[in-house]
């Protein structure tokens, strides 16, 4: 029964997200929202409830089956990708290098806001 709450939260979630997303015209995909409308009921509730933590951990476990289709969509597509390899090559460069920065941003903002609030760790 816990499985069904949690999941059942979570397709609430991006359900949410979805009506969002379309009533709103934001460019932003609906379980993205969903997303965060999911992290503000969180943080509103303090806790994650063991329901969606038993859920979420479901769905981790069996996370790499996800990569399947992606793996075969490349060997099916691999002559496309390879006449495509260094715009492919540098984007991953690029987009990885930008994700290090903004996350190194992000972490020393969080460390300095703890710090200047005097909280431990």
């Amino acid at each position: 029964m816990p499985l069904i709450v949690g999941m059942s939260v979570l397709l609430g979630c991006q359900f949410i997200g979805e009506l969002l997303a379309r009533g709103l015209a934001v460019p932003v995909p609906g379980p993205v929202l969903g997303m965060l409308v999911l992290l503000l009921a969180l943080m509103v509730n303090g806790r994650v409830p063991s329901a969606l933590r038993q859920t979420g951990e479901g769905l981790l476990r069996y996370l790499t089956l996800l990569f399947v289709p992606a793996g075969v969509g490349m060997m099916v597509h691999a002559r496309l990708i390879a006449t495509d390899w260094w715009v492919i090559g540098v984007t991953l460069v690029v987009s990885t290098a930008v994700t290090l920065a903004v996350t190194a941003k992000v972490m020393s903002w969080l460390n300095q806001r703890r710090l200047r609030h005097g909280s431990d760790p």
